[in-house]
């Protein structure tokens, strides 16, 4: 299979070498005649990019002769989309652009390039720009997404957070950064992702396996994070963003600042964030049987700060764009005092009590360097990309040394790490892609191969994780065959290999061992020298159909996804949630069988979307609770172990939204997840994790007030949750709740700037309610009361 694969693979690229191809020219003007520059010329039907010169002339060299759609942008003109048909006789066209009429529709415009998008595409794509993520401006990326229908998280308090789609998350959701997988310790419930959300222009999701293209991981969805824009040739400009939150006495800044030259640009950003314990409402939480007093609801030692530092260089041309970008991300965050380790009785809370802004034990060290080089150009009818990246993922867990089974009683002087020194995780990543887009008539085909090495190192008194290096490489084919201008097809194959291999790990401390006739004493061995090859054919198919007002898609296929070291070889104490989790090193790959389909209907006053969904896996990994408990390392806590099973989900998402009249609109968004565990010892119980039914009502009006304040709005969201009954243990039945939100804002025209101003209501009821998806869901602990967010982006320009 793997060589008639690879033997396709050559015959169509050989065939679409010789195709036929001729150069295309144009011409940008303004309605006063003037040569329009800068202008960005995208060509949809060929994934190709040009910009006009200082005579508004732009060039695509070497274009196969077909039907195209041509997409032209400029900051102060409208868009402009047209289609037309590229042959040898073909003469240079004149484009003529129309200026926006106020800056209201320079910011609100409809993105004609999102639109092609979402009917091209035959999966469930959601896209969301900056403005968005400041309008719901959460603790964390993720947590501002949460928005969206099939977005959830795991919350892991006020700042950290990771995400769920449609109900799966960890190792099953990729997050991709500048065009380069982000690779953390994503495997942990209590670990967040290392992303300043300050530094993102925008945002999209997608919604279903995408294995095909992103390789294994991708198994419930993708979230790509967009860089910043290039800037406009021969200027200097940027913006100040300033942020204040209630709840947790929270302060930040994210600062701004890029040029450009004609050819060559920057673009960095400095973001700090500085909060406190965040507040629930209740005084009292309960440590599964431990009452733990709160003082005035604050839930000791949960602060943190987070320093984050961005720099893009880069040079871009009509036919070529390279960029280094490089950042770090640095965060120092506290956990929930009486919920971490085998011991919450021992909490010294007048110690903790004393600041609500000190960082004590137990806490969290995270940094995340990385530093990635895109680069974009075209040969003939080839348009590749090329990435290259390096990450270095830091982290250090701190807690004080308690001594649990055979551990001695006061931590051995010989030892080389510091005696509150938990566990540390040190990870390096080497990554490579490389893709070919090529036009060929009606036909837009991809070429990509994806390389990434790891290298995961550990230390600390405790152990979890054995150390381990990981080697991954696929190859993909896609092709997007647009039949007439409704209905579009898309088929892709990929291929990958990965190969893990973990170290031996043995206790730095002696046990105390049956052998039958007498007990000996002996370094136990946790985790075994293991090495696992694995690999996978998987695909996709799909469809779109588009008329004037209604649209169908739907994609089905095969996706696969390696298991993780967490899985294969955990052997230890997870003293957040007061268990033993062990691993299985006969883990197979994971499989899973998707259909996703898509129904719109959209007219000038409404539209509606409908996008079902079903899942089938053959062998499901999870973490199965045993009848066993522990020891030797962890006071009698309960066993579990990794196990495979067939599992089955189905949901839906619903959005709809009309506009009653100008200005004043409103929106439903739902969504509804089912799954169900169809063989092994927890057959007949949903997965871990799903998120009850809800639905979000909400009702905005946008207006001018003055000439001086502009696109002022206000919304007002209620959102209900419904009980989740449906649980697997050891999870709790969570009761439903309500919620209502409010968003406001406008931008401010004051000496000559653009100041937008945003404030935020988030639980404005001050309502308690437990979040079933929450990291503390377990030891019953409520979800953060009332919080005012005000927000104040500053920006500024100079010629």
């Amino acid at each position: 299979m793997k060589k008639i694969f690879l033997l396709l693979i050559s015959i169509l690229y050989v065939v679409v070498l010789y195709a036929q191809e001729y150069p295309l020219q144009g011409k940008i003007m303004s309605h006063d005649g003037k040569p329009v520059t800068e202008a960005e010329i995208r060509l949809a039907g060929a994934n190709l990019i040009s910009t006009s010169n200082n005579e508004g002339i732009f060039s695509f060299k070497n274009l196969p002769q077909g039907r195209y759609r041509i997409v032209i942008t400029r900051s102060g003109f409208k868009p402009l989309t047209r289609e037309f048909q590229h042959s040898q006789d073909a003469k240079p066209a004149v484009f003529v652009l129309d200026p926006l009429v106020h800056q209201l529709e320079e910011v609100f415009v409809k993105d004609n390039l999102l639109e092609i998008r979402a009917k091209e595409e035959s999966m469930n794509v959601e896209t969301v720009k900056r403005d968005f993520l400041i309008r719901n401006l959460g603790g964390s990326l993720m947590k501002s997404l949460e928005r969206l229908p099939g977005i959830k998280t795991i919350g892991i308090g006020s700042g950290q957070s990771k995400p769920l789609i449609r109900g799966l998350g960890f190792n099953r959701v990729v997050v991709v950064d500048k065009g380069t997988k982000h690779e953390g310790q994503q495997w942990g419930a209590d670990h967040g992702l290392e992303i300043d959300q300050f530094a993102t222009r925008e945002v999209e999701i997608l919604k279903g396996a995408a294995s095909f293209i992103y390789g294994s991981d991708a198994i419930a969805g993708v979230i790509e994070l967009k860089p910043p824009l290039i800037p406009i040739a021969n200027t200097i400009s940027g913006q100040i963003d300033l942020t204040g939150k209630s709840n947790n006495g929270f302060y930040g800044t994210s600062v701004n600042l890029n040029g450009r030259t004609k050819n060559w640009f920057f673009d960095s950003r400095f973001t700090y964030q500085n909060y406190g314990d965040y507040q629930v409402p209740d005084d009292s939480v309960y440590v599964y049987d431990y009452a733990v007093a709160l003082k005035n609801g604050y839930l000791r030692n949960t602060a943190g700060r987070e320093t984050n530092l961005h720099f893009t260089a880069g040079y871009v041309n009509d036919h070529i764009r390279s960029i280094f970008y490089f950042s770090n991300i640095d965060n120092k965050s506290g956990f929930f005092a009486n919920a971490h380790g085998l011991e919450p009785r021992r909490v010294d809370a007048n110690l903790h009590d004393a600041s609500a802004r000190d960082i004590l034990m137990p806490r969290q060290e995270v940094n995340h360097f990385k530093v990635i080089n895109r680069t974009d150009f075209q040969s003939g009818k080839h348009r590749f990309k090329v990435d290259f990246g390096y990450q270095h993922n830091f982290r250090q867990e701190f807690s004080a040394y308690v001594n649990h089974g055979y551990m001695p009683a006061i931590y051995p002087e010989y030892r080389q790490e510091p005696s509150n020194l938990e566990r540390e995780f040190e990870k390096q990543v080497y990554s490579a892609n490389l893709k070919d887009q090529i036009a060929l008539g009606n036909h837009e085909l991809s070429f990509g191969l994806n390389t990434e090495f790891q290298d995961n190192k550990i230390n600390g008194w405790s152990f979890l994780v054995p150390a381990f290096r990981q080697f991954n490489q696929g190859a993909f084919f896609y092709d997007k065959l647009k039949l007439n201008d409704q209905v579009w097809l898309h088929g892709a194959l990929r291929y990958d290999f990965g190969r893990i291999d973990m170290d031996q790990y043995d206790d730095w401390f002696p046990s105390q061992v049956n052998t039958g006739t007498a007990q000996q004493s002996a370094y136990l061995t946790r985790s075994s020298d293991i090495s696992r090859n694995f690999n996978s054919l998987v695909y996709a198919v799909g469809m779109n159909f588009n008329q004037e007002h209604f649209s169908l898609k739907w994609n089905a296929g095969k996706s696969f996804r390696m298991p993780i070291a967490k899985e294969l070889g955990a052997n230890g104490v997870n003293y957040h949630y007061f268990s033993y989790e062990k691993g299985n090193p006969n883990l197979s790959p994971e499989v899973s069988y998707q259909f996703d389909l898509g129904l719109g209907w959209k007219t000038e006053t409404w539209s509606l979307n409908f996008s079902p969904f079903y899942n089938y896996f053959p062998n499901y990994i999870y973490l199965n609770p045993t009848a066993a408990h522990d020891y030797f390392y962890g006071a009698g806590n309960q066993v579990f172990e990794y196990a495979q099973s067939r599992v089955m989900r189905y949901g839906a998402e619903i959005q709809a939204k009309a506009n009653i009249f100008k200005g004043l609109s409103a929106e439903v968004l739902a969504e509804y997840l089912y799954s169900k565990q169809l063989s092994g010892d927890k057959k007949g119980y949903v997965l871990p994790f799903s998120p009850p039914p809800s639905v979000l009502f909400n009702l905005s009006y946008e207006t001018d007030l003055n000439d001086t304040v502009k696109d002022a709005f206000f919304s007002i969201d209620y959102r209900l949750t419904a009980k989740q009954d449906n649980i697997v243990p050891p999870e709790k039945k969570t009761a439903g709740y309500s919620l209502i939100n409010l968003q406001a804002g406008a931008r401010v025209l004051l000496s000559g700037r653009s100041i937008t101003i945003n404030l935020q209501a988030q639980n404005l009821l001050n309502t308690r309610y437990l979040n079933h998806t929450s990291f503390y869901r377990l030891i019953e602990l409520p979800e953060a009361g009332r919080n005012l967010i005000l927000s104040v982006n500053i920006p500024f320009n100079k010629k």
